[in-house]
C-alpha cells in the first residue's frame, strides 16, 4: 500500500467514524426532546392538603362558640315542676326553645353533646340562681331527654331514664344573634342583668 492509499483509507475512516456519531448525536438529541415534553394533560391535579383551623377560630357558620354546662325546664304555664310561667318571648313552650340569662332573646345557634346536635332559639330567661354556678343555658326538657338518651315525661315535665342527668357539659354555636334584649358574646350570670340589656 503506498502512502496515497493509506491516507485515503485512514480519510474514509475518519468521515465515517464523524458521520456515526453525528447520526448517534442526532438520536440523542431526538429522545431528549420527546423526553422533555411528555403529555400531561391525563395527570390528575394534585391538591394540597387541608391546613387545620386555627385555635380560637370560629367555624364557618358561627357568630359565637363556647362551652357551658346545660340544664333543662319546660314553663307550659301549668305551674307544675317550678314552673314560672310562659316563657318570655310570647311563644308557647316548644321543643328547641331555651332559656339563656344574657344572650338577646330570638338568637339561634347549636348545642352538641357527645357527638349529638341539636338546634335551639333563645325564647326565655334563665337558669337563674344556678348561672352563679356556671350553668348558662336551659335547654328544653324534650331536647334534654334526647341527647342524654332520656325520655320526657309530660306528667312531671322532667326527663327520666338517663340516669339521673340533670346537667350536662355541652358545647354552642350561635348562628344568628337575636333582636331582643340581651347581650351578645360571652354569656353573663343572671345578677349581671344582661337580659335588660
Amino acid at each position: 500500500m503506498n502512502a496515497i492509499s493509506g491516507l485515503r483509507n485512514r480519510t474514509k475512516l475518519v468521515v465515517a467514524s464523524l458521520a456515526g456519531t453525528a447520526v448517534l448525536g442526532a438520536g440523542i438529541a431526538s429522545a431528549t426532546v420527546a423526553l422533555s415534553t411528555p403529555d400531561v394533560s391525563s395527570i390528575p391535579a394534585v391538591q394540597p392538603p387541608a391546613l387545620p383551623a386555627p385555635q380560637g377560630a370560629v367555624p364557618e357558620g358561627a357568630l359565637f362558640t363556647g362551652t357551658t354546662t346545660a340544664s333543662y325546664f319546660w314553663d307550659d304555664g301549668s305551674g307544675r315542676a317550678g314552673d314560672t310561667g310562659m316563657p318570655a318571648i310570647g311563644k308557647p313552650m316548644q321543643k328547641g326553645l331555651a332559656a339563656s340569662p344574657s344572650w338577646p332573646l330570638g338568637t339561634e345557634g347549636y348545642v352538641t353533646y357527645l357527638g349529638k346536635e341539636a338546634k335551639f332559639f333563645v325564647g326565655d330567661r334563665g337558669p337563674g340562681e344556678p348561672s352563679e354556678r356556671g350553668v348558662m343555658l336551659d335547654l328544653d326538657a324534650k331536647t334534654f331527654a334526647e341527647l342524654t338518651n332520656g325520655d320526657f315525661d309530660h306528667g312531671s315535665l322532667t326527663v327520666k331514664n338517663n340516669g339521673g342527668k340533670g346537667h350536662i357539659n355541652i358545647s354552642y354555636k350561635i348562628t344568628k344573634w337575636g333582636e331582643g334584649t340581651g347581650r351578645k358574646g360571652a354569656p353573663a350570670p343572671f345578677s349581671a342583668r344582661a337580659w335588660n340589656d
